[in-house]
């Protein structure tokens, strides 16, 4: 698929903090050693991402977002980047395309 080309670029667009990492992790790391710059663009905050009734939406959401940032590191991304539409409320918006469309000017994957 990608055998001939020049591209250097890529981005992986997600719902929620560990989504890409159960579906395309292995393959973004690859891609980063071979010298690529990827971009993530979650779209939730991750407030709703535990079951665990002792943390606030606001402890999880910045426990989330530290989580997703060291992964970044660890794959070797070259940005991490959050739309803050509040988990568990994401809908096929004009407001999301609008967001996901400016991440994609940004970023030229």
């Amino acid at each position: 698929m990608l055998e001939g080309k020049n591209y250097s670029r890529g981005m992986v667009v997600v719902a929620h903090a560990d989504d890409a990492e159960f579906g395309c992790s292995g393959t973004v790391a690859k891609y980063c050693r071979l010298g690529w710059d990827f971009v993530y663009v979650l779209c939730t905050d991750g407030s709703k991402g535990t079951a665990d009734r002792n943390l606030t939406s606001t402890e999880i959401k910045k426990i989330r977002r530290n989580e997703q940032i060291d992964a970044g590191k660890i794959l070797g991304l070259k940005d991490v980047r959050f739309l803050e539409y509040p988990d568990g409320m994401l809908e096929p918006s004009m407001d999301l395309r609008k967001d996901i469309a400016r991440e994609i000017r940004r970023a030229k994957p």
